[in-house]
Parts: C-alpha cells; structure tokens; sequence
C-alpha cells in the first residue's frame, strides 16, 4: 500500500542520524587515497612524447599513402604492351603487304628533294604523314590488345595505302612546281 512521504517524515519510527564528527575531514582522505593528484611533471612530459611520436607515425604514413597513389597511377598510365603486334605478326601474307607498302613509302620519301620554295608543301604533307603515322600506330596498340579482326587489319592496310599515295601527290605537286619554275627561268 501506498504512504505519503510527509506521513513518514512526521512517523517517530523514522529517525534522523547526525553525522559523525569529522566526517569531511574522511571523505576527502578517502578521495586522495582513490584518486592521487599527478605527483610530477614526468607524466605530462610522456603524454606530450607520445603525442608527437603518434603524430609523427600518421604523417609518415599518410605520406608514404599518397606516394604510392601517385606512383600507381602514373604506372598504370604509362603502361603498354611488351610488344605491339604488326600485321607481320597476324600472318606471312600480310607481312608482305606490310613490307611492300613501308619500302614503296620510304622509297618514295627519299625521292622527295626538300627546297626553301616547297618548304610549306613539304611541312604541310608531313603534317598529313605523321597524323596518318600516329593513326597506324594507335590501330596496332588496338591490333594488340583486341588480336586481329578483319576490320582492324583492312584499317591498318589501308593506313598504308593513304601515306603512299600521299608521297605520290607530294612528288607530282614537286615535279610541277619545278617545272613551272624551269619554264619560268627558260624565258
């Protein structure tokens, strides 16, 4: 059943205790004893070598992180292939048509005489011939990495056939400038 504390407060059965003499005096002997304050400043010197070594420790190791990133990332960037494939490499046929095209290319450049008058149509087919270059090099990088498909090789083959018939509208573009001027020099 349920009583009114003020009934209790006011009962004779519930009796108040004085505290004993002194008590204050225990309670904070008793607290020092528990919890004793810091008795030098060896303690705080630990606290702050400890601090520093974990801070050192992190830096040290967000540093070699970020390296290791940054390495990964320029490694996986300038990664290629050990060998880039040719179309010498797809079958023996093909590595002649290669080697047809590469002789008639390079037989014609050395064909070509390079004067100060042609020296902007010369820079600008070598322009042409050196984006047509980066072309075939990039569908060999593809000829590698996907192997060899029809539409792959027909690319590259044909790749050939444009800088050579390039170099021959380079040497006719050369041969009839020189001979306008062989015409005009002639009167």
């Amino acid at each position: 059943m349920a009583r009114d504390i003020r009934d209790l407060f006011k009962d004779e059965a519930f009796k108040q205790e004085p505290m004993p003499k002194n008590h204050e005096e225990r309670f904070l002997k008793k607290l020092d004893a528990a919890f004793p304050e810091a008795k030098s400043s060896k303690t705080n010197w630990f606290r702050v070598a400890a601090s520093i070594v974990v801070l050192l420790g992190l830096s040290f190791g967000a540093y070699n992180y970020f390296n290791s990133n940054e390495a990964t990332s320029e490694t996986i960037a300038t990664t290629k292939p050990e060998k880039i494939k040719t179309l010498g490499d797809v079958s023996p046929g093909l590595k002649k048509v290669e080697d047809y095209y590469l002789a008639s290319i390079n037989l014609e450049l050395s064909k070509v005489t390079y004067t100060p008058e042609t020296k902007d149509l010369f820079d600008g087919y070598l322009k042409q011939l050196e984006d047509l270059n980066n072309e075939y090099e990039r569908l060999s990088v593809e000829l590698t990495e996907n192997g060899p498909n029809e539409l792959t090789v027909n690319a590259l083959i044909d790749n050939l056939k444009y800088r050579l018939n390039l170099l021959y509208r380079l040497r006719e573009q050369l041969e009839s400038l020189n001979a306008d001027e062989n015409a005009s020099q002639s009167i």
